[in-house]
């Protein structure tokens, strides 16, 4: 018997063009979770660079400025380390609940699958109708009722995509800021302004027209799967057990026995591929287009309650349950990323713990060498950088000399404040006689000192001829 494989993707036609999916409104149950999910996340996505903690914004990542809030804590660039850290546990975590899960990631929880199915879709079917209704929409004239239906789409669509910009751009400038362009309106602040509307128009690209084009193409996640995934895996999964049967599957005749007949339960109605955000079969089997939406589960279980039949045709499960029988263990192969995942998460905690309220570098002038001075005394010059990440002003702070005899002269005054979030700098003088010197360089620890209380400790390099070792 000639088996026939799918080569291709179900997006695009044969002729290599555009195939536009049109898929039905989704109902059920696991639809009406969904929503509760999405309309949650939603709502932090928007309000998260919006909400203070501390005065700081919850979420932010100005880029450009290199200041960073997580969850109300601000961070600079000189802990990126935690930051990689937490990108690295975010990517395990990712990895071990797609070895057990599947994409239920994409499905659930991704900004891409939420705005289009919750948002834009939702709008769609509001202004073109259903499945049914968008096809013949799609085929028909421009007549006037389609061309206002369009446009008043497009518009809709636009305005979203344009207000979704500005909170992504919350995040990157802050909350403040952007409040403050808005009050002094878009001419005051061209250069914000049109990459705001660049991106404005990425967003709308992405939502009214490339669509479901991000998850099979663009998105390197799904290629993910295929190298994660394997037959212990719960995903969305056709049970060919049960709808296959012995003699394949039949379409529905009433009062027949299809047990008798050797039919599965599959009745080959295709709801589970008119539903399909991404115009797949589940019956071929996991697939690189399935983001596990669910909504092939909810289309079939209506299905099956109209025929009389048992629930969970399509539903969620390992190949290893549907041909085994086999019930979900957990792998070596989750253990091991488990195992990795709690000791990453230990080492970011512990790094947040020991995190220094104050940041110190006081580096050489480049460029410059010692200097002798009167009484064998050997001078270097040095700049400092200390940042101050907390929400308070340090006040009387002043530099000491902790592996040393000598003295630390500044350049201008003896004691400074360094201001709540902010970076100060400065030069500063050490001098050490000859006789003190153990080589030409020296290692120093010097102490960062608020009035008499020690805040902070760092090192740097001394030279001195090589005369005096």
């Amino acid at each position: 018997m000639e088996e026939n494989f799918r080569d291709s993707i179900g997006t695009i036609t044969q002729e290599g063009k555009r195939n536009w999916i049109f898929p039905k409104k989704p109902s059920g149950r696991y639809y009406e979770y969904r929503k509760y999910v999405s309309y949650f996340l939603l709502i932090f996505l928007i309000a998260a660079p919006f909400v203070k903690i501390n005065g700081h914004q919850f979420l932010m990542f100005n880029v450009l400025e290199r200041r960073f809030n997580i969850f109300g804590l601000p961070f600079w660039p000189q802990d990126f380390h935690l930051v990689v850290v937490s990108m690295i546990i975010g990517v395990i975590f990712i990895a071990l609940f797609t070895v057990a899960y599947g994409r239920i990631f994409c499905g659930w929880m991704c900004p891409q699958t939420i705005f289009l199915e919750m948002v834009f879709r939702r709008i769609e079917y509001w202004i073109d109708g259903d499945r049914g209704a968008q096809m013949r929409l799609a085929k028909a004239p421009w007549t006037g009722k389609k061309i206002g239906k369009r446009v008043l789409k497009w518009i809709i669509f636009f305005i979203i995509s344009f207000l979704i910009a500005n909170v992504f751009l919350a995040y990157l400038i802050g909350s403040d800021k952007l409040i403050q362009y808005v009050i002094d309106g878009p001419m005051a602040h061209l250069g914000t302004m049109v990459p705001l509307l660049i991106f404005t128009g990425v967003f709308y690209f992405i939502f009214a027209w490339f669509r479901e084009q991000v998850c099979i193409i663009a998105c390197p996640y799904g290629r993910l799967q295929g190298v994660l995934l394997d037959n212990k895996s719960i995903v969305v999964a056709y049970d060919h057990k049960r709808g296959e049967g012995e003699n394949g599957r039949k379409k529905f005749r009433k009062n027949e026995d299809r047990d008798a007949l050797g039919h599965g339960d599959c009745i080959d109605c295709f709801q589970c591929v008119n539903v399909c955000p991404t115009g797949i079969d589940i019956r071929n089997g996991t697939q690189l287009e399935c983001v596990n939406c669910t909504a092939c589960i909810d289309e079939c279980d209506h299905i099956m309650d109209s025929i009389d039949r048992p629930r969970g045709l399509i539903r969620y499960a390992s190949e290893d349950e549907i041909t085994k029988k086999a019930k979900f263990k957990f792998t070596p192969r989750m253990k091991g990323y488990t195992a990795v995942l709690v000791v990453l998460t230990g080492i970011l905690i512990g790094m947040l713990f020991l995190r220094n309220e104050v940041e110190a570098n006081i580096l050489r002038l480049p460029g410059q060498l010692y200097e002798r001075k009167e009484n064998n005394i050997i001078s270097n010059v040095y700049t400092y950088k200390l940042v101050n990440k907390t929400t308070k002003d340090i006040e009387n702070v002043s530099f000491g000399l902790m592996s040393h005899n000598g003295e630390i002269k500044m350049v201008s005054q003896d004691t400074f404040t360094v201001p709540a979030e902010e970076l100060t700098e400065g030069t500063l003088f050490i001098e050490i006689n000859a006789s003190a010197l153990n080589g030409d360089k020296d290692k120093l620890k010097i102490g960062v000192y608020s009035g008499d209380k020690l805040i902070e400790t760092t090192v740097t390099q001394f030279l001195a001829p090589r005369s005096y070792n």
